[in-house]
Formats: C-alpha cells, sequence, structure tokens
C-alpha cells in the first residue's frame, strides 16, 4: 500500500492559497478554485482534487489566461444569464452569476447559465450540487480540448465532454452524476501515467489509430468515448449545446486556440436549471415521493445510486477532519509550491 499524508480542511486551503497566489490568480479566484479543490479532495475525487493545481500552474504559464479578471454578468429580461469570464477561469464567473441563475429559474421555472470565454478546469458536481442545495434540478456541460476520437475515428476530433446533473432530496443527499463522455476523464489517465500504471483495454488509441493502454501512448494519441456510438453522438450533442449554441468555442477550436501551450482548455460552458415547483404545478411533495420509490427500487436491489461513494467519503472525510492523499502527490505539491 502506498504511504499517504493526512491533511486537514485548512492544510488544502493554505496548500492551494499558495500555489495559486505564487503562479499569478488574484484572491478572489484563488478562493474560488480552493474552494473547488478542497470540496473535490474531502469527497476523495481523486482525479479533480489537489492534482489540479498543476493544470492551474500550466494554464498560467502558457501566458493567455488573466488570473485578476473580474467577470461580468450581462443583465436581462429573458431566463438566460450570460457572463463573460473575461479570460479569467470559469469559476469565479460561476459563482458571480449563481444567484441570478437562481432568481431566473424560480421567476421562469426554467433558465440557463451562460458563461464566455473562460478557461476550465474543473469538475461540474459541485456546480450542479450548488443548485439542488437550491432545490433545483441543474445540468450543466463544457467541450475542452479534441482528445478524444469519434465513434470509428481515427485522431481527436471531440472533447472529454463531460455532462453532470443533480437532483435535489428533501433531507437526503441529492441524486448526483458527473462523467466525461470519453471513456476515461483526461486527468485519470494522467494519475494512470504518473503511477506507472497500464490502462484497462478500449479508451484509447495511439498517435497511429491502434488500440494501446500505455497512458503515455494514449496522450499522444486519442482517446475513446464510453458506448461508441452512443457515447459519440453525446459527445457531440455538448459540443454543440456548450459551443455554438451559446456563440463560444469548439473543442477543435479550444485546440487551435491553445497553439500547443499546455493548461486548461479555453471554450464556454452552459448550465440548465428547473424548479420542481414550477415544472409540477405545484405538487413538489407528491413528486418527489415518486422519485424517492424511483430510488429505494434501485437501492433495494442492491444497486448503487451515482455519488454513493463520493457522499460516504464526505462525511467520513469531514467527521475525522482530514483526508489522506499520496506522499507522492503532496512531494510534488511541494516542489511545485516552492517553484511557482
Amino acid at each position: 500500500m502506498s504511504e499517504t499524508v493526512k491533511l486537514n480542511l485548512e492544510d488544502i486551503q493554505t496548500l492551494c492559497q499558495t500555489v495559486l497566489a505564487k503562479s499569478g490568480f488574484g484572491p478572489d479566484h484563488a478562493q474560488a478554485i480552493t474552494e473547488t479543490l478542497a470540496t473535490c479532495q474531502f469527497d476523495d475525487c481523486q482525479s479533480h482534487g489537489l492534482f489540479r493545481l498543476f493544470m492551474c500552474v500550466e494554464t498560467m504559464k502558457s501566458g493567455k489566461i488573466d488570473g485578476q479578471a473580474a467577470p461580468v454578468v450581462t443583465p436581462s429580461d429573458n431566463a438566460i444569464v450570460r457572463v463573460d469570464a473575461q479570460g479569467g477561469i470559469s469559476l469565479l464567473a460561476f459563482q458571480s452569476a449563481l444567484p441570478v441563475l437562481i432568481e431566473k429559474t424560480r421567476t421562469h421555472g426554467i433558465a440557463a447559465m451562460v458563461i464566455n470565454r473562460c478557461y476550465h478546469f474543473s469538475a461540474l458536481w459541485p456546480e450542479v450540487e450548488r443548485l439542488s442545495s437550491a432545490g433545483l434540478a441543474a445540468m450543466a456541460m463544457v467541450p475542452s480540448h479534441s482528445w478524444v476520437a469519434p465513434a470509428g475515428g481515427t485522431r481527436g476530433s471531440l472533447g472529454t465532454n463531460p455532462l453532470a446533473f443533480s437532483w435535489p432530496r428533501s433531507g437526503k443527499d441529492p441524486f448526483t452524476f458527473d462523467f466525461a463522455t470519453s471513456a476515461f476523464a483526461r486527468g485519470e489517465i494522467e494519475l494512470y501515467r504518473r503511477a506507472g500504471k497500464p490502462l484497462p483495454e478500449g479508451v484509447a488509441i495511439d498517435k497511429d489509430g491502434n488500440p494501446t493502454t500505455d497512458p503515455q501512448a494514449a496522450m499522444e494519441g486519442a482517446m475513446l468515448t464510453f458506448g461508441s456510438y452512443k457515447g459519440s453522438a453525446l459527445s457531440i450533442m455538448i459540443e454543440l449545446l456548450a459551443g455554438p449554441l451559446i456563440d463560444d468555442l469548439t473543442s477543435l477550436e479550444s485546440m487551435e486556440f491553445a497553439e500547443g501551450e499546455g493548461g486548461a482548455p479555453y471554450h464556454g460552458e452552459i448550465i440548465l436549471a428547473f424548479d420542481p415547483a414550477q415544472f409540477s404545478g405545484g405538487r413538489v411533495s407528491e413528486n418527489d415521493a415518486r422519485a424517492e420509490r424511483l430510488f429505494s427500487d434501485i437501492t433495494d436491489q442492491g444497486a448503487r445510486l451515482p455519488s454513493q461513494r463520493r457522499y460516504a467519503a464526505r462525511s467520513r472525510n469531514v467527521a475525522r477532519g482530514f483526508v489522506e492523499v499520496s506522499k507522492s502527490l503532496y512531494d510534488d505539491l511541494q516542489v511545485l509550491a516552492q517553484q511557482v
């Protein structure tokens, strides 16, 4: 078993703030990023927790991101709230426009947040859970870089293109899922590479279009969608909804914009929110009961709802007051904190 290091919330916050401030992120961006990384780490979401500090630093070193950018929320009379991230990380833009999205959803029954001109590296479930904690159902989608081959293809045309959804549950953790439409998240492949472990079959091809289990060859080649043509179709849908629909970049265009530099992809994001009270005609409790009957029928037969393990990890880590990260990752982060 690999050696681990115990970190409490203050340790995580200090480490994140140190790295982010030294690399050029202003206090508002550093706070928004730290909050998300700490949330993911306490849920044992290793690929989107402290590990993402490396991408934050790499993104800043690319020279294009603005670590001081203040997002601009555009007023509107309709159900769309548009926020321009001004070339900054998406998280601060989301935080800035969230109250407006909640207000518009309760006014119109359904509303959308459009984030333009942002760099995005983070998990989507913390965002949709912010909405379900307000009693709203929510979906979020983003493109990325064209790292993923379409079904039947031999090169990257699509992004990892995650889709997240959260459904509020009274007195219980929400029903939430957040998954890439690629068979693996990009961060997971990087973690396999760092650990020297082979990938499972069927998640990647090399630069010549041949199947591979070598993480490095996968990074140089292309990833594959889950579910063959079904996952590929979903991925294309996300390209359209989170790209041309909102006047922002596709994953191909995001890759071109990067000009070979590393770091987080540059594109847009769309978040949809639904008010159960208005959609159900005010019959929220009756329809919550229907949803709970469905959830119970699933779990009573031994199946697990999405995110159950994550919620269990959160409960355990919060109760004991710390998380465990691999010593190798911790050591690398300490080196990073000294270098930036």
